[in-house]
């Protein structure tokens, strides 16, 4: 076989593999977006969701993420060159401490859970009504820095 075809097929081969989620990532997930899930006969699926944090909300047995969802790109990280594509906010929550001084505003994490309900919030003064999801996996994303 010649050299000089082994060698980009074989470059090729080490790239697509370093394009995967990372492995807590990955899985199969009904492709539903947090405004979908608001809707009746979602209750219970398992999705992947993410976005960037607006507020880290500890409570006495979980902590609960509210988030302003982001389309994900194929490794399933917020997708930050749009910065205004969103699918409004979502609530996340999950059992434990998680510190809002790790987990704060604008920093992007991934969710894998089951679409829970939904909560009524207050947003100002706008009564709003977020999906709920119950995180059974936290993705807190390296920050990004501009090169």
């Amino acid at each position: 076989m010649n050299i000089r075809l082994l060698l980009p097929a074989l470059a090729s081969v080490l790239l697509a593999a370093c394009a995967t989620a990372p492995k807590p990532l990955q899985g199969q997930f009904a492709p539903i977006t947090p405004q979908q899930s608001l809707a009746a006969g979602t209750q219970g699926q398992s999705v992947r969701w993410g976005g960037r944090v607006i507020e880290t909300l500890p409570g006495p047995d979980q902590t609960c993420f509210q988030m302003l969802a982001r389309p994900l790109n194929s490794l399933g990280r917020p997708m930050s060159n749009n910065s205004d594509a969103s699918d409004g906010r979502f609530l996340a929550c999950r059992a434990g401490f998680y510190d809002p001084a790790v987990f704060q505003p604008g920093r992007d994490i991934t969710f894998i859970g089951r679409v829970d309900g939904q909560e009524d919030v207050t947003i100002g003064e706008y009564a709003y009504t977020l999906p709920k999801l119950a995180a059974d996996t936290i993705y807190l994303w390296p920050e990004q820095t501009a090169s």
